[in-house]
């Protein structure tokens, strides 16, 4: 498999200012007063990106892009099938190394001259159309990446390791619930159009799930409100969104009424997930003020009370997201293998499926800046704002190449 493309929009380029003194504020007509995130198109270095399935990925190159940079993911015969990540190109002429053959154990050699690197540490070991004695072995090398393998997924680490030393562990960019209690677990991942800003926006938004998902069939048999009083709270690194008020019907002078509300729909479970009766105690130990919450660099958890939704929105380029999706229980045994055929059977469809289409149509036509906001959009500022509080370093326009 292959990523899937999608129409390319042209990106958008300005002089950034710098940030101004105190907290920034969203006036509504462009993103000059959020440098960091209007420069981070392409996401931020120095985090842990998780790619595909490793089921996926074989002893042939699998391509994929992650924050602009061009990956080619392999397994290393020479090294138990260990996964390796290199850049995506040949330093001779350009041409991708996804294309190339596994002509020796351990290497991967360019399909155009025989270029041939070592899949550990990216060195030119050999030029086949130059002869044993090729002088330029040893002195050409293609970027490598770290790779590691957690919940079935790839991560990459996109970011600067220091000579002799290693990146920082892949779990430090996990959620600490989905490191070292048993779990069983549902998932998808592919690539959308739309910028990932748009689509982490989207997910953290205050507004929209009560108007655009009303007609999702996930939603079929559950209320909805029609407003909420909100208010964004920072805990353990995250931001979550706290529901201080919850209206379930209004009337708008002069338009009509609005509800949600249907004969055979029940009413949701309490907005804090571990209050509910029904709480798994992992969920219940989370002691979250609200169901919805973010992370940097750009992950989504959405817990209910027995089960938790993650969304990580990884930069491709521009004008591509990836959107990864996984439906997490903390069960074990017989309830563990109930959940599979469950998920199976219909919450991949209905929910990873149909329900977060709906958010990949509007991330794909959406047009912003110019934007005006609204009061429910305070989701949306307190994002951008954690995101300039963070300190983070921006992926560059020009990732590297090689050397």
């Amino acid at each position: 498999m292959t990523e899937a493309t999608a129409p390319r929009r042209a990106p958008r380029s300005r002089t950034v200012p710098s940030l101004p003194p105190g907290p920034p504020v969203q006036d509504g007509g462009d993103w000059s007063t959020w440098p960091t995130y209007e420069a981070a198109a392409l996401g931020f270095r120095n985090f842990w990106y998780p790619t595909v399935w490793a089921s996926q990925v074989g002893s042939k190159p699998y391509p994929v892009t992650v924050a602009g940079e061009r990956i080619v993911l392999i397994r290393d015969d020479a090294a138990r099938g260990v996964v390796r990540a290199l850049h995506d190109r040949c330093p001779h002429r350009g041409v991708p190394l996804s294309l190339g053959r596994r002509q020796f154990p351990g290497t991967i050699s360019c399909p155009y001259h025989g270029w041939t690197y070592g899949l550990s540490d990216g060195k030119l070991r050999a030029v086949i159309t130059d002869g044993p004695d090729s002088p330029i072995c040893g002195k050409v090398a293609v970027a490598t990446y770290p790779v590691a393998e957690r919940l079935g997924l790839l991560f990459v680490y996109i970011g600067d390791v220091p000579a002799g030393q290693g990146p920082p562990p892949v779990e430090r960019d996990l959620p600490a619930e989905l490191v070292g209690n048993p779990l069983v677990l549902g998932g998808r991942t592919d690539v959308r159009a739309g910028n990932w800003r748009f689509a982490a926006e989207n997910g953290f938004d205050e507004g929209h799930a009560k108007y655009l998902h009303n007609t999702a069939l996930w939603r079929l048999f559950k209320v909805m409100p029609t407003w909420n009083v909100t208010r964004v709270v920072d805990r353990d690194g995250w931001i979550v969104r706290v529901q201080d008020e919850l209206h379930w019907d209004a009337t708008f002078p002069g338009v009509g009424t609005f509800t949600n509300k249907r004969w055979w729909k029940r009413m949701p479970l309490p907005d804090r997930p571990g209050k509910s009766p029904k709480a798994n105690p992992v969920i219940a130990g989370l002691d979250l003020p609200g169901f919805v919450s973010f992370r940097l660099p750009g992950l989504l958890r959405v817990a209910y009370p027995q089960f938790i939704h993650y969304e990580w929105y990884v930069p491709v380029d521009a004008d591509r997201v990836r959107y990864v999706q996984l439906m997490v229980r903390f069960e074990t045994g017989w309830r563990a293998q109930l959940f599979k055929a469950k998920y199976l059977a219909a919450i991949r469809w209905l929910f990873h499926g149909q329900f977060t289409a709906q958010d990949a149509w509007m991330v794909d036509v959406m047009d912003a800046p110019p934007e005006r906001l609204y009061r429910p959009d305070l989701s949306i500022t307190a994002l951008r704002r954690h995101i300039e509080q963070a300190g983070v370093t921006i992926q560059p326009t020009e990732p590297r190449r090689g050397h």
